[in-house]
């Protein structure tokens, strides 16, 4: 759905008969230069070749114009015409982008074919979408107000916006009915001169969409995975970074917190992913059930796919193209989320262009603008008063895959300045099945402080001193594995093996979970919670066993350790109530320990 706005001039006719605004005279790859006929501005966009493919001006220099195409060059020659817009590089925000598919400059993909013709335009939607007018005639229509709701049978009912840029009076507003999202429903006099207002409007994906205020974060984006809501948290509006190396499960981790995660709407952007990857997502979330709703997940879904083998400038694109999208739908006082796999693959678009620009390489070749492109789009993420006076936020997650699993190369090194959620996945981990293979020691939130009430307020006061216990509990089994492969783990002393028992006991019992678990795949705020506390009362009753005497062997061989084990599989959200009968059997299997040691005590003494 890429748009070059409203621009009558912009037809076939006109570029089939007109003068360039400009010609080619170089080229390469997704990279040429023009010289120009009529003057040119940065990030312009302009149709280039006798096939219009999409272009934008990325640096002008006299009469010459560089400029980036974001579509298949083949073909094109020096003498081909370049033609202007007068208008920067937008999209179009309305109704009907829930539940579609688009490339990565936001073009329709069909579901059974899966490329779109080069040069395609954006054509009229036909479709009707019952339209409520919320203002009348005479109102005053204040920048980013709603003035209307839209009504679909297939998706939420969604908020008719004012562009960001207009205001004025309402001259007229169409009745309650079914209009298409191009039709003129609404008439302003701005300050003397007309605007006509759709539903839909048109943004430049480059520029961020203004707000009234930024808010500090409140509350989670909740998303079902233990490791993430009670360990390491990310806000509401936040920022989250997910690197690890192929094959450590970042693209089902992110599939599995689209599904999951309490967002009102969901844009997910493959950005150079793998066409086999990509087919797998646009096959699936079709079928997908929302668990929220009952409903399927694509009606609050927006999915952008961009595989590697699509025009490397379309990549870098995409990552904008998807944020706009994203600050649409946060306008409109909604939660949403992002999942962005993977920048590293967008950064390696950056890289190839600067490149072909002749531009001097930084670390590892990367241009030397790389950390400031990173923070343009990590800082898009917000928690905001809306210029219509709704609280939105938009939480941006991205997945990050540096080569060879090195975390200390430049994509990985500049996103860590910019979020502040930390996910390391680790290779080992996955290697041993251990999924999500986060690695706890090598993942850290910045949000923790800020989320402490969320828990209070739910019922977990304790939640910040059980997560500190539970991470200290795996800081110190790390260390102590290491002394075990020296000595051996028998060496160790009772207090440094109940440490290794009850560590074993967080990873297999909390830490993991599976995605393809029926029952263990989600897990809410209440049972993450009680499961916790179950742990929780387990180290603190074993403790008091082992300094009573009780060997870890004769705990570790308790039936009840693998009931612990099996919790989350066996304990289903429907079945909460069974975690106190879990409780008061724990009491009971440590009070009997106790009372067998104060026996033999009293025996040896007699």
């Amino acid at each position: 759905m890429i748009t070059l706005g409203k621009i009558p001039a912009m037809t076939d006719k006109r570029n089939a008969t007109a003068r360039p605004d400009a010609v080619i005279n170089w080229i390469s790859g997704p990279v040429l230069r023009a010289t120009t006929e009529k003057p040119f501005h940065l990030s312009e966009a302009v149709r280039v070749g006798r096939l219009q493919l999409l272009g934008e001006v990325i640096r002008i220099d006299g009469n010459e114009a560089v400029i980036q195409v974001y579509e298949d060059t083949t073909g094109l020659k020096p003498g081909d015409p370049v033609m202007t817009t007068g208008s920067e590089l937008s999209v179009k925000l309305g109704p009907g982008l829930l539940g579609n598919i688009y490339d990565g400059l936001l073009r329709p993909l069909d579901r059974n074919h899966k490329f779109v013709r080069p040069g395609i335009r954006q054509a009229v939607n036909a479709r009707k979408f019952t339209f409520k007018p919320l203002i009348k005639v005479g109102d005053e229509a204040r920048r980013g107000i709603v003035f209307g709701s839209v009504h679909r049978d297939d998706a939420r009912v969604q908020r008719c916006l004012t562009p960001p840029d207009c205001d004025g009076r309402v001259v007229s507003i169409k009745p309650e009915g079914d209009y298409s999202e191009d039709e003129i429903v609404c008439v302003l006099d701005c300050h003397g001169s007309v605007r006509e207002l759709a539903m839909s409007h048109f943004w430049p994906i480059r520029q961020p969409r203004p707000v009234k205020s930024r808010v500090p974060i409140k509350g989670p984006l909740f998303t079902g995975q233990r490791i993430l809501d009670s360990l390491f948290p990310i806000g509401c509006g936040s920022r989250a970074a997910m690197p690890g190396g192929f094959g450590t499960g970042k693209t089902v981790l992110q599939e599995t917190l689209a599904k999951w995660c309490d967002a009102d709407v969901i844009i997910y952007v493959g950005c150079g992913e793998r066409g086999n990857e990509m087919a797998g997502v646009l096959h699936e979330f079709p079928s997908l059930e929302d668990p929220r709703t009952g409903r399927p997940l694509m009606e609050r879904t927006v999915i952008i796919a961009n595989t590697s083998n699509m025009p490397v400038a379309a990549r870098e694109a995409s990552i904008y193209t998807a944020v706009t999208v994203g600050e649409y739908f946060r306008d409109q006082g909604l939660r949403v989320a992002l999942m962005a796999d993977s920048t590293s693959r967008w950064a390696e678009a950056l890289r190839e262009i600067s490149g072909r620009l002749g531009e001097l390489p930084g670390e590892a070749g990367y241009p030397a603008y790389l950390g400031s492109r990173q923070a343009d789009f990590y800082e898009r993420a917000s928690h905001v008063y809306t210029q219509a006076d709704m609280v939105g936020s938009l939480t941006i997650i991205g997945a990050v895959s540096p080569p060879s699993a090195d975390f200390s190369e430049p994509v990985t090194t500049n996103t860590k300045r910019y979020v502040r959620c930390f996910w390391g996945l680790d290779a080992a981990l996955a290697q041993a099945r251990f999924y999500p293979a986060i690695h706890p020691l090598q993942s850290y939130s910045r949000d923790v402080d800020v989320l402490k009430h969320f828990w209070s307020q739910n019922g977990h006061p304790s939640w910040d001193s059980q997560r500190q216990r539970f991470l200290a509990l795996l800081e110190d089994q790390a260390r102590l594995e290491r002394m075990a492969r020296i000595i051996g783990k028998d060496a160790l002393p009772p207090g440094q093996q109940h440490v290794l028992m009850c560590a074993e006991l967080i990873n297999e019992s909390f830490l993991r979970q599976s995605a393809f678990s029926e029952v263990d795949r989600y897990c809410s705020a209440e049972r993450q919670s009680i499961m916790m506390k179950t742990i929780t009362r387990f180290i603190e009753s074993s403790k008091t066993a082992v300094d009573a005497g009780i060997s870890i062997e004769t705990i570790s061989s308790l039936p009840i350790m693998r009931r612990l084990m099996r919790m989350g599989e066996e304990i289903g959200e429907a079945d909460l109530d069974k975690f106190e009968d879990l409780h008061v059997e724990l009491d009971a299997v440590f009070a009997r320990l106790l009372q067998e040691i104060d026996r033999e005590a009293v025996a040896d003494e007699s």
